[in-house]
């Protein structure tokens, strides 16, 4: 009888890594998460009518997320970012 593989105590333990309100910021963040073989998931949230003056006119929010385990070098790769692209996100720290 064979057993079931097991899985890392790790899965599915993800942080978020930054918010955003800015789509190339995002989109320039996730291309040097790409280039160091980070793998990350982002999300899209809608803002609701009432709170978007609070964001800025804004009527969706960014969220990326990363493994615990790759945090660190997330961030490494994050602080390559150029500056008028790092001012637009809302970086984590834990």
């Amino acid at each position: 009888m064979k057993r079931k593989p097991r899985l890392a105590k790790d899965v599915n333990r993800d942080v978020v890594l930054c918010r955003t309100y800015n789509r190339t910021a995002v989109r320039t963040a996730c291309e040097l998460l790409m280039e160091d073989s980070i793998s990350y998931s982002q999300r899209w949230i809608r803002i609701p009518f009432f709170f978007q003056k609070e964001c800025h006119g804004a009527t969706e929010v960014c969220v990326v997320s990363v493994n615990r385990n790759d945090y660190t070098s997330a961030r490494r790769s994050i602080s390559r970012l150029d500056m008028r692209y790092r001012r637009r996100l809302a970086v984590n720290s834990l």
